[in-house]
């Protein structure tokens, strides 16, 4: 009898290429690739309004739904209108509770909204700016990745992440998340799986965990 196949759709980080998962090989036989590249948002337009649209490129029920940081925040707002196998999230966070201190200040201060946003195409290290420090290497490593640069997505991507207010994740949620994030520190991170070493980008330099682990916690019930 042959072996059904699951749809595996992945959403990139904040402002990332979905090049970002070139690395990432499932088993061809059991799983079928695709990717979720950034909408521009209308000004104003609410997270959950973003994640319909959003899920209008999702074509197929009973499918595996995984996000990275940014992504993982939409990919969990997305599962309230799709029927899912799996949620997974990486290098990302589960409810407000989990964002680092840094951002709960920018809310309360509304700092987010002093980011100079429409500078970022002519600034390498836009996401220092944005959420604070970020190692260079790491920063240069992901840098090539990016390929968002819309002052409206800008602002708008930093508001909703800064100011999520999520209490409780999905149920069934899976959440992956490296020992070694420095942007969403492990210490504020509760119920995951930990990948020692990981960094916030280990879903690019740690892409080889992901192909040897991946296919078991899309399986385990």
């Amino acid at each position: 009898m042959q072996q059904e196949v699951t749809h595996v759709y992945f959403m990139p980080g904040m402002a990332a290429d979905v090049s970002i998962f070139d690395f990432i090989k499932l088993p061809s036989d059991r799983y079928i690739v695709h990717t979720l590249a950034w909408k521009i948002p209308s000004k104003n337009e609410s997270v959950e309004k973003y994640a319909k649209r959003m899920c209008e490129d999702v074509m197929h029920e009973n499918c595996v739904l995984i996000g990275v940081s940014f992504g993982g925040l939409i990919v969990q707002e997305m599962s309230r209108f799709l029927k899912l196998k799996k949620l997974i999230i990486i290098s990302s966070v589960k409810s407000k509770f989990e964002l680092p201190k840094r951002m709960k200040i920018a809310r309360a201060t509304k700092a987010y909204k002093l980011v100079p946003t429409g500078m970022i195409s002519k600034i390498d290290d836009w996401e220092k700016l944005a959420l604070g420090d970020f190692a260079k290497k790491r920063a240069a490593l992901y840098q090539k990745y990016l390929s968002v640069n819309d002052k409206v997505y800008l602002d708008w991507a930093i508001e909703k992440m800064v100011c999520w207010d999520q209490e409780k994740p999905p149920k069934g949620l899976v959440h992956i998340h490296g020992d070694n994030d420095i942007i969403f520190p492990v210490s504020n991170i509760k119920d995951c799986i930990i990948v020692a070493g990981g960094t916030h980008v280990m879903i690019i330099n740690r892409a080889k965990w992901f192909i040897e682990n991946l296919p078991e916690i899309i399986e385990d019930n």
